[in-house]
């Protein structure tokens, strides 16, 4: 019977008492579904939903204070062991799981409760598809693109899991109508590549447009996205031209 459902990727979304587990635990789980229909296109696919999780512990004022979980909303709430495979793992049917910013959910979705799941970070695949995007949080794509179909009052409040989810799942399905799975997955593996300089005397310009001894400074810096985004430059200006990715029925990216 499974296989006359179609094939899924599956977006998540947590809200969680701080950004360290194991001392940081998930409050809420928002999933919606994105799927490949009979005419090749990708689209939203059935309705989503979120569960409320138990955190076994206070929830922070100063998290509190952005998604607006209170302790006593919680309190009856089963536990993240109980509530997570069955929602990241609706197998067979799920090619992947994908989130805004995924290195942060892969915290807590492990491998052990994703069945090993492959991830799509659609910040990450932003920056490689929308470079010339002012910005790249959900937030900002969302009314940058005005995704077709996305029905504003379902995506808020922002910083609840289902909304973020949602407003998400219709950057995934834009860009899973731009490019293949495959690929999504292969940028989402790597570092972020920043479409400019996000500080110092070149703020805001792009990378190609800083001069060499600038760009040099780059190369070891804290920040891995920044690291990985001056030595990818490097390596196109010492190939004396554009590095080509591959992309299937596409080949842009810089």
């Amino acid at each position: 019977m499974a296989s006359s459902y179609p094939p899924i990727i599956r977006v998540i979304d947590l809200e969680t008492t701080g950004d360290k587990p194991p001392a940081h635990a998930v409050i809420e789980i928002g999933w919606q579904d994105v799927a490949l229909g009979k005419d090749g296109r990708w689209e939203l696919y059935g309705e989503g939903g979120n569960r409320m999780v138990n955190p076994g512990r206070p929830i922070p004022p100063l998290t509190m204070a952005i998604h607006h979980i209170r302790d006593e909303d919680v309190a009856d709430a089963p536990w993240w062991h109980d509530v997570a495979r069955p929602i990241l793992d609706p197998w067979p049917r799920r090619l992947a799981l994908a989130a805004h910013r995924a290195t942060f959910e892969e915290q807590f979705c492990t491998p052990a409760l994703t069945r090993g799941a492959d991830w799509i970070c659609t910040w990450k695949c932003a920056m490689r598809l929308w470079p010339d995007s002012g910005g790249f949080s959900n937030q900002f794509l969302r009314y940058w693109r005005n995704p077709e179909g996305l029905v504003h009052e379902r995506g808020l409040p922002a910083h609840r899991a289902f909304p973020d989810a949602y407003v998400t799942a219709h950057h995934l399905r834009d860009m899973l109508n731009q490019t293949s799975v495959e690929q999504l997955i292969e940028w989402s593996k790597a570092p972020g590549l920043l479409p400019r300089v996000r500080y110092g005397p070149d703020r805001g310009k792009e990378w190609s447009e800083i001069d060499d001894d600038s760009l040099a400074t780059f190369l070891t810096d804290r920040d891995e996205d920044i690291r990985f985004t001056a030595q990818t430059e490097l390596a196109r200006r010492h190939s004396g031209g554009q590095i080509r990715q591959s992309l299937p029925a596409q080949d842009t990216l810089f």
